[in-house]
């Protein structure tokens, strides 16, 4: 007898064996139920999830000798021979390579003839999406008023390629890929069935790889089985797929909060020897910090993170050593990463520099502890942290009494206007002003009322002079905040217009533009610039295409045309 590979040997034979496609299996039930069947259906969703089987079963349900039934007895000649695939009455048809107007107009003729043994005739289309246009608007006609002995089928990976005329037609039912919870129970009750020894490890090795794909994870444990002697290890999984094992990840990602970068490149090179592939790696890392997130914010959900508890449980125990910001900046440099490696041609020596940067990352020093209750109070003292004071003076000055009622005064510096001055006196001796939650957002820096020393007169200062010091200002700011470093060091100063700097980045690096204008780190970034260079600046964030933008403006014809003839110059408008 010859040997019946797993896909086909489980390929589920009723409804009730279909795995993870509930929402659909119970659309169709209750069509059957209540004789509400359409005569064509589009059965579209991914690659090995059910959508062929699922036609099969309803083909078996409607032409079963008891049908149409929900269970089909499986015993009859129609349910045999649709099970094998040679049933007269259901014709299985491969969308590529039948896609021309010819094998359209012979099905159109074949649907005139009545059906051999069964109740219908029914057309199973497979990969639909690959007939041609012509052959879509000759099977038109037959598609919205076929006999009523027939119905057709249609299966797709594709169904944004198929023409809307058809769509319209149809009725739609999408499959979902299959969850990996579910593809191990399955995985698990074939293993068990076949005799075979698996690990769960080995069960998450080989569903994380199938991608949602019931079909493809069979394969692998068909192709695992056939050589593991009844037993299959870890080792051969990870052999075979090339996948980065579930332990490897939460190693490294150990290493990383332990600030071991030699530990991290040490992990890295046991990966990449064992013929790992680097840019498979790095996708799962992406993935790890994406389930740490999930799992910071939502207590390790099982159903979001979509792994067996235990691991999810190891998810929110690592993630307690991450804060929220670290772990999108964490994103963003492996993101990055995977940019630079298409510039270099190589990704190993990017993917080691990310890693050693990672390790060398400071918690910023704006953020509270995770245990510390956020209240308004405990804002303020972190903001007098970040520009400098160090946690004594700030802590003076957060907790300074207050007298006669009277909130206590501190000594700030404000934004200017006109004069682009940080500090506004009353007099002679510096008044203060008074600063609390409330305050406008133009008063954006506090420093200690007893260190407080006069105010030299700020420096003019170039583009030119910027751009030499722009690298000082961002290592500086690593030293405040390593998340405003990351995001600024992206970036490159462009313009400057009387006292504003603009910051120019990469169109596809919004999240960088988002972040540095939150009005704590635009102020880290401006007192940085007035550390190194004495010099008062406002500073604004563009994407590039905006300034391109703005200077085909400039330098439109109609634009210079008019500026020529009235004597006029562009104002920035910003």
């Amino acid at each position: 007898m010859s040997y019946t590979v797993f896909a086909l040997k489980w390929r589920p034979r009723d409804f009730d064996e279909v795995v993870g496609q509930e929402d659909i299996i119970k659309a169709l039930k209750s069509a059957l139920e209540e004789d509400r069947l359409g005569h064509a259906y589009l059965f579209a969703g991914p690659r090995g999830v059910g959508k062929t089987s699922t036609a099969r079963i309803l083909a078996k349900a409607l032409n079963c000798k008891d049908g149409p039934t929900l269970k089909p007895c499986q015993k009859c000649a129609s349910c045999i021979e649709i099970s094998k695939g040679t049933s007269f009455d259901v014709i299985e048809i491969d969308g590529a390579s039948n896609r021309g107007i010819d094998e359209i107009r012979a099905l159109r003729e074949n649907v005139k003839f009545a059906p051999t043994q069964g109740k219908f005739k029914i057309y199973i289309i497979d990969e639909v999406h690959q007939i041609t246009p012509d052959g879509f608007n000759a099977l038109l006609k037959t598609l919205e008023e076929p006999p009523p002995h027939v119905k057709f089928i249609f299966a797709t990976t594709h169904p944004h390629k198929i023409m809307p005329t058809i769509l319209s037609r149809c009725q739609r039912l999408d499959f979902r890929r299959i969850s990996l919870i579910e593809l191990i129970r399955q995985l698990e009750r074939i293993a068990w069935q076949e005799k075979i020894s698996v690990d769960k490890d080995v069960l998450l090795s080989i569903a994380r790889s199938s991608d949602g794909s019931l079909r493809d994870a069979e394969s692998v444990l068909d192709q695992l089985a056939s050589f593991s002697k009844g037993k299959i290890s870890l080792s051969e999984v990870i052999s075979l797929l090339g996948i980065v094992e579930q332990e490897a990840l939460f190693e490294i990602t150990d290493k990383i909060i332990q600030k071991d970068a030699a530990a991290v490149l040490e992990s890295l090179n046991n990966i990449i020897d064992k013929g790992k592939d680097t840019d498979v790696f790095l996708l799962n890392l992406i993935e790890h910090f994406r389930n740490l997130m999930i799992a910071k914010v939502t207590k390790a959900d099982v159903k979001l993170i979509d792994l067996p508890e235990e691991v999810c449980l190891r998810l929110l125990k690592q993630s307690q050593a991450f804060s929220m910001e670290e772990i999108f900046n964490t994103f963003n440099i492996l993101v990055n990463t995977q940019e630079a490696s298409k510039r270099l041609g190589s990704l190993r020596i990017p993917l080691e520099i990310s890693l050693i940067r990672l390790t060398h990352a400071k918690k910023g020093t704006a953020l509270l502890p995770e245990t510390q209750e956020y209240t308004p109070l405990n804002k303020e003292l972190a903001v007098k942290q970040v520009i400098g004071l160090t946690g004594s003076e700030a802590e003076k000055l957060t907790n300074k009494p207050e007298l006669d009622n009277e909130p206590a005064k501190e000594k700030v510096i404000s934004q200017g206007t006109e004069d682009s001055s940080f500090n506004k006196t009353e007099s002679s001796s510096h008044c203060s002003q008074v600063h609390s939650p409330g305050a406008r957002a133009a008063d954006r820096e506090t420093t200690s009322a007893d260190s407080l020393e006069p105010i030299q007169p700020a420096q003019t200062v170039s583009l030119d002079n910027i751009k030499d010091n722009w690298q000082d200002i961002i290592n500086n700011l690593s030293k405040i905040k390593i998340s405003v470093s990351t995001y600024l060091n992206e970036g490159q100063p462009m313009k400057l217009e009387k006292n504003t700097l603009v910051v120019a980045f990469p169109k596809n690096y919004s999240l960088h533009k988002e972040a540095l204008e939150d009005n704590n780190n635009r102020l880290i970034i401006e007192k940085g610039i007035f550390d190194l260079l004495n010099a008062r600046l406002r500073v604004n964030f563009i994407l590039s295409q905006e300034i391109k933008q703005k200077e085909d403006n400039h330098n439109h014809p109609a634009v210079k045309s008019a500026l020529d003839m009235f004597g006029g110059r562009m104002v920035n408008g910003d």
